[in-house]
């Protein structure tokens, strides 16, 4: 039997995912020379931290950060959208719109720019942003 690599992101969004599917609130795996833990909320999603050296099973995977294109009040869903935010971590393509930015009655779609997994949304919903502010966080996918 092979190790669990701890630092591949589909395992930690099939951890994630088993983790809100239980309603449990996160979870801590240790190992020497790195920790990896999830803590699911409501409000927030899920944050994972990754820590460690640069050991197989716990390499650093590094984020790339979407920023906003110009300043307007920013929505992680269409306003129109009533069901609720989707779950993060998520994966998603470099075409696929990961929110929005209102600017009076204009609403301009955030691409994500590049595929990985979406890890983390950096803005609260109905939040004013400016230029180049960071909305998220999308991790490479190996």
């Amino acid at each position: 039997m092979s190790a669990i690599d701890f630092s591949d992101p589909s395992t930690i969004a099939a951890l994630t995912d088993a983790l809100t599917t239980a309603g449990l609130d996160g979870l801590e795996i240790s190992r020497p020379g790195g920790n990896l833990r999830i803590v699911v909320s409501k409000e927030s999603g899920a944050q994972v931290s990754l820590t460690g050296d640069a050991q197989p099973g716990f390499a650093a995977i590094p984020a790339a950060t979407v920023k906003a294109p110009m300043a307007g009040q920013f929505y992680a869903l269409h306003p129109s959208d009533s069901e609720g935010g989707e779950c993060l971590p998520r994966t998603v393509a470099d075409q696929d719109v990961i929110g929005f930015i209102r600017i009076g009655s204009v609403l301009l779609p955030i691409p994500a720019g590049r595929s990985g997994l979406l890890t983390k949304q950096l803005v609260e919903p109905d939040a004013l942003v400016g230029f180049g502010d960071p909305l998220f966080e999308i991790e490479p996918i190996s």
